[in-house]
């Protein structure tokens, strides 16, 4: 059921996201956003979290001082900035049908969402030739530990330009020429303490 869920809300948002439908902003889609890291573990000497950060949502504070107490190396700012480029990476790799990137990026259940998403478009013989043109905010809105299981929510708004094209090549929905603005709710996960320093995405929904 979980993985059924997964899959529903990952196609909702961004399967069938392709023409993007909400009202077009007037932004270039030259003016692109600087690439960050991906999210890894700091060094211990940056574990601590500031106590006002517009970035952080206060509900998810008392998550976030768990997080940090089951490994004293978390950053949250340097969370934040690889949160940002995996959130570039994950839909760069979607719009392109690039699954094996997806696999580095996100958990089972929803690679499985997106492989399926991926080859439905190809079926219909539809390409994406969209463009991630600026991450306007990345707040951490929620955060959670669970034993060793940590998870943390980020709220991200951003401007994407994008067209739909057939199997000739024709464009049937979008724009390169207008950004349209998104507000995505992804949630990422990682067990603490872990080999692996990346956390993965899990969940996404809308804001």
């Amino acid at each position: 059921m979980v993985a059924l869920f997964l899959a529903l809300r990952l196609y909702s948002v961004l399967g069938k996201r392709t023409g993007h439908e909400q009202q077009p902003l007037a932004r270039s889609a030259d003016d692109r956003a600087l690439p960050v890291t991906l999210p890894r573990a700091p060094e211990p000497a940056q574990a601590a979290m500031p106590v006002m950060n517009r970035n952080i949502d206060p509900r998810a504070e008392q998550g976030l001082r768990a997080v940090i107490a089951g490994e004293s190396g978390f950053d949250v700012a340097q969370f934040l900035n690889g949160a940002q480029a995996a959130y570039r990476m994950t839909l760069e790799a979607f719009w392109k049908g690039d699954e094996d990137v997806l696999a580095d990026l996100v958990e089972a259940d929803v690679l499985g969402a997106f492989a399926e998403a991926i080859e439905q478009r190809r079926a219909a013989g539809q390409t994406l030739d969209n463009r991630l043109i600026r991450i306007e905010s990345a707040k951490i809105v929620d955060a959670q530990v669970q034993g060793r299981d940590a998870r943390i929510t980020v709220r991200f708004d951003a401007d994407i330009a994008a067209i739909t094209r057939d199997a000739d090549g024709n464009v049937i929905a979008g724009s390169l020429s207008d950004a349209v603005e998104t507000h995505d709710v992804w949630t990422f996960a990682r067990t603490l303490k872990s080999g692996d320093p990346n956390w993965k995405l899990i969940d996404t929904d809308e804001a």
